[in-house]
């Protein structure tokens, strides 16, 4: 009896705990929520549910001349496909060729890239910024993509777990009828590899859409910003007093990325778990 009532109070602060969780994640996201449809300009209110409700906010958005919001859209939307899809080829490939290949040099390359990977982007940012400056590509789009995709292969290990983990006896059988490395990739790793690859698609896509340290470095010219850029700028000034607008806008943000996840929240988490089993 002892032991059944101490499972019953560790399952009882158990869901306590997952309580204040989900209500300190949840709570803010709500607040974020109603003051987007709050009326005036102040994100302060006495109450969470608005007594006048207005869409305004959203409407001024795509319409007032002093922002460019849907400007910014698609300039992020486009940084953001750009830099998925070429990432999702350089970490897939480096990852394929440390799992399956065997060649000189390749336990230096994989320790190098796992101290590489220790240290956070914004370290090199003086020196991205000399290079871009350079090279002529500040205020560019394509700066940034190169930028983002570049550092894409540092978290190839991931990927590398998950290739680690199909059957080597399922690309001998494919070589004995006459196959080669191409066609076992595209045929039959690709196809295995569905969960790892949404999974870097997706966390590939989220980490470009919302970045603003080196967009804030390299963009400078208002109609090339992302949306995070933008909306830095709607409340960055002491005169700009427009956080509904910006609610609002945090709001329209978060739209494609929680519809992506919830979409593929399936493929999300095997990709995840399958990756860490071996590596």
């Amino acid at each position: 009896m002892g032991k059944k009532k101490q499972s019953i109070i560790r399952l009882t602060l158990s869901y306590i705990l997952l309580g204040l969780i989900a209500l300190t994640v949840f709570y803010p996201t709500l607040w974020i929520l109603m003051s987007s449809i709050r009326p005036g300009t102040s994100i302060y209110s006495d109450t969470l549910i608005p007594s006048n409700p207005t869409f305004e906010h959203y409407i001024n958005l795509f319409t007032s001349s002093q922002y460019m919001y849907g400007q910014w859209y698609v300039n992020t939307l486009k940084i953001a496909v750009f830099n998925t899809l070429i990432a999702l080829v350089l970490v897939i490939c480096t990852a394929y060729a440390l799992s399956r290949f065997r060649f000189r040099g390749r336990k230096t390359l994989m320790s190098t890239i796992l101290v590489l990977g220790m240290f956070p982007g914004f370290m090199a940012m003086i020196a991205v910024y000399i290079l871009l400056l350079q090279l002529d590509l500040l205020d560019s789009h394509w700066a940034l993509i190169l930028v983002y995709s570049a550092g894409a292969p540092l978290g190839a290990f991931l990927v590398k777990g998950f290739f680690d983990t199909i059957p080597k006896s399922l690309e001998e059988a494919a070589r004995i009828d006459g196959a080669s490395h191409f066609t076992i990739f595209t045929r039959i790793m690709l196809p295995l590899s569905k969960p790892m690859i949404t999974y870097v698609a997706l966390t590939t896509f989220a980490g470009s859409w919302v970045d603003f340290i080196f967009a804030r470095m390299v963009l400078r010219t208002k109609e090339n910003w992302t949306l995070a850029v933008g909306l830095w700028d709607m409340v960055a000034n002491n005169s700009s007093s427009s956080f509904t607008m910006f609610a609002a806008g945090s709001v329209l943000i978060a739209v494609p990325i929680t519809l992506l996840f919830l979409f593929l929240q399936r493929f999300l988490v095997e990709g995840l778990t399958a990756g860490a089993s071996k590596g």
